[in-house]
């Protein structure tokens, strides 16, 4: 008996560790994912860059909308320090083209439709049986490593806090 609880608490822990997301100072899991216009996007693709990857729940709601418009001001900003941002959501390429389209998003949004990208980064969440991804940011530097993980994500300040972030690192030798 005590032989099969030790294996149970062993599998337990194995799973847990299994299911958590990447962390700090790991290689960024891979993903290829299709944005607003039909391109391709994967994690190669933006590498020599300092990559943005956030998560958020849904088009065309409140903090949604506040979030990828703040990112939206700050895309210069970004783009001096080096930057790529990508916003990814479960939503559909017709929801993100429409998406963007109304708020002139200039970067790219990432369809995750089938929640599988979210999975990996363990963002994916549930609510009344609707699958949606957590507003969760992953700054991955230019090599593919994660520098830093927001979670509980404020879509107001999540854009400077990463600036302010990237700049930190680059002084520091990041």
């Amino acid at each position: 008996m005590r032989r099969l609880l030790s294996l149970i608490a062993l599998s337990l822990v194995t799973v847990s560790a299994w299911a958590a997301g990447p962390a700090v100072g790991d290689k960024a899991p891979d993903f290829r994912l299709q944005d607003q216009k039909g391109d391709w996007h994967t994690l190669e693709t933006h590498k020599g860059k300092w990559l943005v990857l956030y998560f958020y729940p849904k088009d065309f709601t409140a903090g949604c909308t506040t979030e990828v418009c703040t990112y939206r001001d700050d895309t210069v900003k970004l783009h001096k320090a080096g930057a790529v941002v990508l916003g990814v959501s479960l939503d559909d390429v017709k929801s993100h083209a429409e998406f963007a389209e109304k708020y002139h998003v200039p970067f790219p949004l990432l369809s995750d439709a089938d929640s599988a990208v979210a999975q990996k980064y363990d963002v994916l969440s549930s609510m009344a049986g609707h699958k949606y991804a957590r507003r969760e940011t992953f700054l991955i530097d230019p090599q593919g490593k994660i520098v830093k993980v927001y979670k509980d994500v404020d879509p107001e300040k999540n854009s400077g806090q990463v600036l302010a972030d990237i700049a930190a690192l680059k002084k520091a030798g990041a």
